[in-house]
């Protein structure tokens, strides 16, 4: 049997994937774990998200799943932060002779969980009609993840998967201060990167895959495969770990990106890989946010952000002038595009304009008035106009991406880029 659990945290604690690898222990009582666990990141836009988003599969063997499903509820109704508004479990278990019937329809569902907003009556609506056992406890608005996340466990082929090591705090311990060396990240990172990424952030000397909450997760390793993610977390020097869990995932796969042809496709709560032109310079507004718009061959136009958590990424986009053709890869909220990666694919030239110098004393001359010209005032040769020339602009075609400290979950590092056609430049 396969199950699927979403929606058991809180912005103030708890994890599902701890959840999760509880299970995973617990679990082989009743019979045998039979892959790698699925941990799915779903819409990042979803503004009743608690925290990441994320949902979680498990594949189990066993002749009890009555027992089994009895205990996972049990546990869901002891762990999960029912006092939290936004917090709204659900838990389906699909059995092995429904996987087939399943599997393309699940599928299509993680797509849209993914890309797109779910309503709770779609998933009632999907579980009714096949007879999902399943249980939502509050709204059940975890059904939704719920079911994605059996999809990537039925379909596990569909893209290609990623790999994290998640280590998990001892329960004392929750809600404190973690005791980690931070150098310890740093040297993993030495030792397996490219095949380990955003760990660290290397220019802002930053750990990144130690979390900020109170919820049970200690450190988060992602790469490419489970061996490499296992010896990067090995390196670790920290507290003690009360256990932890592989998971597969489709973190760091774009799998939320939707192409848009234009301007006029894109709505909020989506993502999006769109192509423009750069309509205005760049602007920089309090809190160190920087905008500009970008308009498509229509003249459709749409404002984009590169906001101040993604630090030094802001240089480069303060870099961009009116004319630079772009694509740019992002979320949307308030029609407004979260920059997550650019690829510059048309520079225009830059041209500035200065007062004429003098042949004689090679210094810039005056003007002489609206109108009448430049004057030396020493050697007092005139010329009619200024001058204007090109000038060499500090940036070059490309792909870039915003640092790791920025990075959200889906977002495909650079590092898994395997386009041979392109510059890519990772942000270390």
């Amino acid at each position: 049997m396969i199950i699927g659990i979403d929606d058991t945290d809180s912005s103030e604690g708890m994890c599902t994937t701890y959840l999760g690898a509880l299970l995973l222990d617990e679990l082989q009582a009743c019979g045998t774990v039979e892959a790698l666990p699925f941990l799915v990141r779903l819409n990042p836009t979803i503004p009743y998200k608690t925290r990441g988003n994320a949902a979680v599969a498990l594949k189990l063997k066993t002749c009890f799943p009555e027992k089994v499903i009895a205990h996972v509820l049990s546990r869901i109704e002891e762990l999960a932060r029912m006092e939290c508004e936004k917090t709204n479990p659900g838990a389906v278990f699909i059995l092995e002779k429904d996987y087939e019937t399943l599997k393309p329809v699940l599928r299509d569902f993680l797509e849209e969980a993914v890309k797109d907003v779910i309503e709770i009556q779609k998933a009632k609506s999907l579980i009714s009609k096949f007879g999902i056992s399943s249980k939502g406890f509050k709204n059940g608005r975890g059904l939704i993840g719920a079911l994605a996340a059996c999809g990537a466990m039925l379909n596990p082929e569909e893209w290609d998967p990623t790999f994290e090591h998640l280590a998990y705090r001892q329960k004392g311990k929750w809600g404190t201060p973690r005791e980690i060396e931070k150098e310890s990240f740093f040297e993993a990172d030495r030792e397996t990167y490219p095949e380990t990424w955003d760990t660290v952030d290397l220019i802002n000397r930053l750990v990144v895959c130690v979390p900020h909450s109170a919820d049970p997760v200690l450190f988060g390793i992602r790469g490419v495969n489970p061996e490499i993610v296992t010896k990067a977390a090995r390196m670790i020097r920290a507290e003690p770990v009360d256990r932890f869990a592989v998971y597969r995932t489709n973190q760091g796969t774009d799998m939320h990106l939707l192409p848009a042809a234009n301007v006029a496709e894109v709505r909020d709560m989506h993502s999006y890989r769109l192509e423009g032109t750069v309509s205005a310079v760049p602007k920089t507004i309090c809190g160190g946010h920087v905008f500009f718009p970008i308009k498509d061959e229509s003249g459709g136009q749409i404002d984009c952000a590169a906001f101040e958590p993604t630090k030094n990424f802001r240089e480069l986009v303060r870099k961009l002038i009116p004319g630079d053709r772009v694509i740019l890869s992002g979320s949307v909220t308030t029609m407004t595009l979260n920059i997550e990666k650019i690829e510059i694919k048309k520079l225009v030239p830059l041209y500035i304009e200065e007062n004429p110098l003098c042949p004689e004393c090679k210094k810039h001359m005056k003007s002489v008035g609206q109108g009448q010209g430049f004057r030396c005032k020493k050697c007092g040769i005139q010329a009619s106009s200024k001058i204007r020339y090109e000038v060499e602009r500090n940036i070059e075609t490309g792909l870039y991406e915003v640092p790791p400290c920025a990075r959200r979950h889906l977002a495909k590092p650079l590092v898994r880029e395997k386009r041979p056609n392109i510059r890519v430049y990772p942000s270390r």
